[in-house]
């Protein structure tokens, strides 16, 4: 399906959606099949030991996924994740910025299922993988 929402489409719903996000994410790419977002690491995102934390790549995983489904549905506030399922695979960098590759292999009428690849800035592996399932809410 064709994106119906470039980045500036996307960061302005954000904005006005999600204010609580402030400037942390940004929209870097809408790829062929989904999303590239990215985050800044600020001192609430890390674990003692100065590694960023797991919710933290939960949060990235899904704003990346429902980003991926709104650049193709159009902005759809009410689009709510059902599932998650996340593999944390090696530590972050310490207090490096996160970026997450989401792509969707799934966009139905009533679901979308998508999956995101966690990577922190300084390592050339994911730092995790995570699988999501969203439920679509019906036109009116």
């Amino acid at each position: 399906m064709e994106p119906q929402m470039d980045i500036a489409a996307l960061q302005a719903f954000v904005a006005s959606e999600f204010p609580q996000l402030g400037d942390s994410f940004s929209i870097a790419e809408v790829t062929p099949d989904g999303v590239r977002v990215r985050l800044k690491v600020s001192e609430q995102h890390l674990r003692p030991g100065g590694t960023v934390s797991g919710p933290t790549m939960f949060m990235i995983a899904d704003v990346g996924v429902y980003m991926a489904i709104l650049s193709r549905i159009g902005p759809v506030a009410l689009a709510v994740t059902t599932n998650c399922a996340i593999d944390f695979m090696r530590k972050p960098a310490a207090g490096a910025d996160l970026t997450c590759d989401a792509r969707l292999l799934k966009l139905g009428r009533v679901l979308a299922v998508g999956d995101a690849l966690i990577y922190s800035a300084g390592v050339a592996a994911p730092v995790a993988r995570a699988s999501m399932t969203y439920s679509i809410p019906p036109k009116a």
